[in-house]
């Protein structure tokens, strides 16, 4: 039997590849990461930005993707350091606590059981592409069954499952959304390298601000996939391989070694989705930019179909569908993922569970598991808006965007104060700070 990786001792202790090669065997939890924010922020947000801004905002969409990874670094980093989760590290932060749980842990849950929305949102545009691809079945009909799907998928709780399952998905929304962008060149909708350079030159036309920050907050790594990656670095094994805290050198090196592996993951999932968001930016800039075809409402996927079929000809519709399918249900799975983790870590910490005992935890994760879909559906089939209840997770990922501000900060000056980063890394780290930070006060201001 596996050793519990929420369990670190003396025995689960690895030491760290020194290769370049060596550490590539160790990548996984970006795979998930990855699956979880190509979603329908990159399907809606950028391509919507693509074709109001043309190719003049893609220097949004690369600093968006770029800027906030090293607020996730530090989640990952502090997981190795010390072996805790999101929610532990929540829980030790300074100020006031109510009922001995802190202030950051109970805000933390609170904004994020309002997301159910959202997921609702997701869940429901998934149903929504199933439906056109056999329209045999009615949205209110592929809702519950991509729940029940998902929860099948996701119940036994096995990391390796879903890591495996999330890299076949990342497969097959990135070969699609690549070789569509390449299929323009052999159309009317072709680009140039200097529609390319001219998304580089920092310019924004006013009318599309307010859709361009949009776009910053939601695409690229977001405050949810922050959370969660602390989790699949601990699953994966990272924190276990490093073995518990002891101030020698030997364990520093270890360590260090660990973080080393998890940087490089970090690198190679902000590669796919740069990549991927990118991407459906340069479509939206080349085929609805001056055509007066802006997606909105809830026929959106239907008109970003256009994409597809005027940059590779109108057979391929389904492809287009195809693809938007693992977009939008590589989110629902992922998220489903994080969230039968999260919530039993926080009823652990609040003293309603066992999160230490496996067998507890593992029975909570299967419970979870078809609960949470079940209560998106029920929100989607009520409201029945997914781009709506989509968007509607602007505020509250802008609140939680800050909230996980603070615990970065925390993890890096407080909780781990003399472990040394060099100069590049604090400077990246506080770029993406001060990125971070105004995307949340701007969302939190357009939203008031």
């Amino acid at each position: 039997m596996k050793a519990d990786p929420y369990i670190i001792t003396g025995q689960t202790i690895k030491e760290p590849p020194t290769t370049f090669t060596g550490r590539l065997h160790f990548l996984g939890p970006g795979f998930i990461l990855s699956a979880s924010i190509v979603g329908s922020g990159e399907l809606i947000a950028t391509t919507v930005l693509g074709a109001k801004a043309g190719f003049t905002a893609l220097w949004i969409i690369l600093i968006s993707c770029l800027a906030k990874v090293a607020v996730q670094l530090e989640f990952g980093k502090h997981a190795i350091l010390t072996g805790e989760t999101s929610v532990k590290g929540f829980n030790k932060l300074v100020g006031l606590r109510v009922r001995k749980v802190n202030w950051a842990l109970w805000l933390y849950f609170i904004l994020q059981t309002m997301k159910i929305v959202q997921l609702g949102g997701i869940l429901g545009g998934t149903a929504v592409v199933l439906h056109l691809l056999f329209p045999f079945v009615p949205v209110e009909g592929w809702a519950p069954l991509t729940a029940i799907f998902s929860a099948l998928l996701i119940y036994n709780g096995k990391y390796s499952l879903v890591e495996k399952i999330s890299l076949a998905m990342i497969a097959s929304f990135t070969v699609l959304t690549i070789s569509a962008v390449f299929s323009l060149q052999f159309t009317s909708f072709r680009f140039s390298l200097n529609d390319i350079l001219s998304g580089l030159n920092f310019n924004l036309k006013p009318e599309t601000v307010a859709v361009a920050f949009g776009a910053f907050g939601i695409t690229g790594v977001a405050s949810d996939e922050i959370i969660a990656y602390n989790y699949w670095c601990i699953e994966k094994g990272y924190a276990a391989y490093a073995g518990p805290r002891e101030e020698n050198e030997k364990w520093k090196a270890r360590a260090q070694g660990w973080i080393e592996v998890m940087y490089l993951d970090a690198i190679v999932a902000m590669i796919i989705y740069t990549m991927v968001t990118v991407a459906f930016y340069i479509l939206g800039a080349a085929v609805l930019h001056g055509r007066e075809v802006i997606p909105q409402g809830n026929g959106v996927i239907e008109t970003l179909a256009l994409i597809y079929t005027q940059s590779l000809g109108n057979g391929v519709r389904i492809i287009y569908l195809v693809g938007a399918f693992f977009v939008l249900f590589s989110s629902v799975y992922a998220t489903l993922a994080a969230w039968t983790r999260i919530f039993p870590d926080i009823m652990g910490t609040f003293g309603w569970i066992d999160f230490a005992d496996l067998t507890q935890r593992k029975k909570w994760m299967t419970i979870l598991s078809f609960f949470f879909p079940a209560i998106w559906v029920i929100m989607y089939l009520y409201i029945q808006l997914p781009v709506v209840m989509v968007l509607s997770g602007g505020i509250i990922g802008s609140v939680m965007l800050l909230l996980v501000v603070v615990a970065a900060l925390d993890f890096k000056y407080r909780r781990s104060p003399h472990w040394k980063a060099g100069w590049f890394y604090n400077l990246i780290f506080w770029v993406s700070v001060s990125s971070i930070l105004f995307v949340a006060m701007y969302g939190l201001w357009k939203s008031i």
